[in-house]
């Protein structure tokens, strides 16, 4: 293409929260985006401020409530300043009270550190699609023009949307007839109103924690004016409705806003589409439309991304304007009723009463309250569907095989879940093996304890659910009328591949052959494809070969090292002039704090590359020997070899287990010497025989969680070692072996390849010997 383009996946237009949560989960999802903003810095105004239940919930599942620090609550809300109880079953009741400011930097900076590239000083001014992408011109800070092309553009930038106006979307609705003026004035000392009906109009006061006060104020019968106010308007009419004098106060910020209420025909035009404000302007009363972007964006994220991976295709993308416009439109109706109730003069007095009175009732008040949370949101294909389809997931505590989490930190990942119930055993083992082959975008999970009132998640009877990565349930065992493999592929995309490795291609060998056959490197045979892989000690050796191999099965692979990096590095070029995926990462084992290095190394780079932490393959390869005789070896020898032949497996096992989804693979690289006699490596061997009792032991332990682990056991290897350019030597060592040669490093790493495929699913906790033969005597 022209290099007169910058290429992305996804442009999104707008830096504003629903711009960065989208562009967050897009980097989730592992796609490409950019982001565009026509200001130059991120805006100091907190236009809303006020975050609902099911925001809450959203930002929890991404882990992103803790940077916004302690959150006040307050339980009470209102219906068109008519205050009644937000509170519904739920971890986050009530309303959150978050700065729009705050709630930015923490979104830009999640955004940014998995990967977004947001740019400011960037307008919009002109959209050019084609069949295949959508060309955006830009104007960039300087004033120069810029162009950039992408699969996917998203409007996420307000109710004044170049994108929705250079796109061509109809936004029908009705102007603004009413307006609230609204201040944040500091050095005031005035008292508290809360939505205060006077004789002339709506007075509303509120003091933050900083000392700066909002206030808020409209003359009933007053018309909207064109443009923004001035202070000295707002301070008059506040001075005219309540008496009050707030002129020698020192502005900080003044707008208004009107009762406009427009929404988009449609979403999605092609490959253009909108989001938040762009797509539905209404009045931002209860802090709603912050909350109903803030939604949008969570729909449409995995949605998009799982598009551009290949995984989904029109019916799915389609599928966000088809939820989305109509909870837009059922907020949209809402607010009218709420503008109509808090802006009318006398004549509304009689409604607001009648209003008042049925909040009364708990099940008018759950009614509101459900509708202003957005906990009310179901995305079902009928009235009829029976629950728990198109509802959200309930938070539950103690989920997982090994308990201690919940199904909010299990769907940070952005992936799906199947979450079995309790019991069922027979049924949960029928619906792992049917959701293993989506295990690369699907997590399994146990509940610990069925949901109140139900045997199991899917309702009575049910033995698991099905969640999308926005955590809707879109599968109920026992409720819905398809299958569980037809409604994985609907929602999350065809199953990995799973076509048999062809098998290798020998050439005639003679007896006395010590090199190993020739093996035809074919395409299409990407087992792996979608997984993530952790080699120890794989700069060189079976562990180079192990690497190599595991790339060429489509995994992306962390080429370990302790101190050759040239070494690694050339084991990662190798995998990439081959089209395969890997990363060097260093880290010494064996020492103190050598698991927490790795990791924290590992997962920085699996973030980066795949916008998440999912180690879906471990092999532990790195070992040390001896060559000590018994009589010799020192206990500080003895110790270093246990310490990175036995100790440092374990701890990563225990480490790994924490990023490792449900369907996971273990290898542990044992050695023909647990079952060979070598007197000068006892030591060694007996650090050998103590790594294969973690297959043997840990393989129960994760049986019910379907990671197998193994043991594989080379035998003698050609390994760089001198010795094994002496002819004399080789034959010898050949002559150990059935098939008459010695080993090569790829003999071993087509095993390990083998244990970490779908194929091996029925092997755990086994001894392999892959000694070519050595060990029959």
């Amino acid at each position: 293409m022209s290099g007169d383009y910058t290429e992305t996946e996804v442009i999104v237009v707008g830096a504003g929260p629903v711009g960065l949560l989208l562009a967050g989960e897009l980097r989730l999802a592992g796609a490409d985006v950019v982001v565009l903003d026509k200001l130059t810095a991120p805006t100091t105004e907190s236009r809303a401020s006020t975050l609902h239940s099911r925001t809450m919930e959203i930002l929890d599942t991404r882990g992103l409530l803790d940077g916004l620090g302690d959150i006040p609550n307050d339980p009470a809300g209102h219906f068109g300043g008519i205050p009644f109880g937000l509170a519904l079953p739920g971890p986050y009741p009530g309303q959150w009270k978050v700065a729009q400011t705050r709630l930015e930097e923490v979104l830009g900076q999640w955004a940014a550190d998995l990967g977004a590239d947001v740019r400011r000083g960037h307008e919009v001014t002109a959209l050019t699609g084609t069949g295949e992408s959508v060309t955006v011109e830009a104007r960039g800070p300087d004033g120069a023009p810029t162009s950039l092309r992408a699969a996917y553009v998203v409007g996420c930038d307000g109710e004044h949307s170049a994108v929705r106006t250079l796109g061509g979307f109809d936004f029908p609705g009705t102007d603004s007839e009413r307006e609230l003026l609204r201040a944040d004035v500091a050095g005031l000392d005035i008292p508290a109103r809360r939505f205060e009906r006077l004789e002339g109009g709506l007075a509303v006061a509120a003091r933050r924690p900083d000392g700066v006060t909002r206030v808020m104020v409209h003359e009933y019968g007053s018309r909207p004016r064109r443009g923004a106010p001035s202070f000295e308007e707002v301070a008059d009419t506040w001075k005219r409705i309540t008496g009050e004098d707030i002129g020698g106060g020192t502005p900080l910020w003044v707008n208004s806003f009107g009762d406009a209420s427009r929404q988009a025909g449609h979403y999605r035009r092609g490959r253009l589409l909108l989001a938040g404000d762009a797509a539905h302007q209404q009045m931002p009363i209860g802090g709603q439309a912050l909350n109903l972007g803030l939604q949008d964006a969570f729909n449409l994220g995995w949605k998009l991304a799982a598009v551009i991976a290949g995984r989904g295709g029109e019916e799915l993308l389609d599928s966000y304007h088809e939820e989305r416009h109509p909870v837009g439109q059922a907020v949209q109706s809402n607010i009218r009723t709420q503008a109509l109730l808090l802006l009318g003069g006398p004549e509304v007095d009689a409604v607001r009463e009648v209003f008042a009175e049925l909040t009364g009732h708990e099940d008018v008040r759950a009614h509101l309250a459900g509708m202003i949370s957005g906990l009310d949101v179901r995305y079902a294909r009928s009235a009829d569907d029976p629950a728990p389809l198109g509802l959200r997931l309930p938070r539950a505590d103690a989920v997982g095989e090994d308990g201690g989490t919940t199904t909010s930190e299990l769907l940070r990942t952005g992936r799906g879940l199947l979450l079995l119930a309790p019991g069922h055993e027979a049924r949960r083992e029928e619906l792992r093996a049917a959701a293993l082959p989506w295990s690369d975008r699907v997590r399994v999970a146990t509940a610990a304890e069925a949901a109140e009132g139900t045997d199991g998640p899917g309702g009575p009877g049910g033995a698991a659910v099905l969640v999308r990565p926005d955590g809707y349930v879109v599968w109920a065992d026992g409720v819905s009328a398809e299958g569980p493999a037809a409604a994985l592929e609907r929602w999350f995309g065809p199953a990995s591949a799973r076509t048999p490795r062809p098998a290798a291609v020998r050439e005639p060998a003679a007896v006395s052959a010590v090199v190993p056959a020739a093996r035809e490197r074919r395409s299409g045979t990407e087992r792996l494809a979608g997984r993530t892989a952790l080699v120890t000690g794989s700069s060189r050796g079976m562990g180079r070969a192990a690497a190599i191999r595991l790339a060429e099965e489509g995994a992306l692979v962390a080429v370990h090292y302790t101190s050759d990096e040239a070494a690694a590095r050339d084991v990662v070029a190798s995998v990439e002039r081959d089209g395969g995926r890997a990363f060097a990462v260093r880290a010494e084992l064996g020492v103190p704090g050598d698991v927490d290095a790795l990791f924290g190394a590992l997962e920085a780079d699996l973030l980066d590359r795949t916008g998440s932490t999912d180690l879906h393959i471990l092999v532990n390869n790195a070992g040390v020997m001896g060559g000590v005789g018994p009589d010799d070896i020192t206990p500080e020898q003895f110790d270093r070899i246990f310490a990175v032949n036995a100790k440092a497996p374990f701890f990563l096992i225990q480490r790994a287990l924490r990023n490792m989804p449900d369907g996971g693979r273990i290898v542990n690289i044992s050695s023909g010497l647990t079952r060979f006699a070598n007197p000068d490596e006892i030591a060694y061997a007996m650090s050998k025989g103590a790594l294969e009792q973690l297959a043997l032991h840990f393989a129960k332990a994760l049986g019910p969680r379907g990671i197998t682990i193994n043991s594989v056991a080379p035998g003698i290897t050609r390994n760089g070692s001198p010795v094994f350019d002496i002819p004399e030597a080789v034959e010898q060592m050949a002559s150990l072996s059935a098939f008459n040669r010695v080993g090569e490093p790829e003999d071993v790493a087509d095993v390990v390849a083998f244990l970490a495929t779908d194929e091996a699913r029925w092997i755990t906790g086994s001894f392999v010997d892959a000694t070519g033969g050595t060990l029959l005597g």
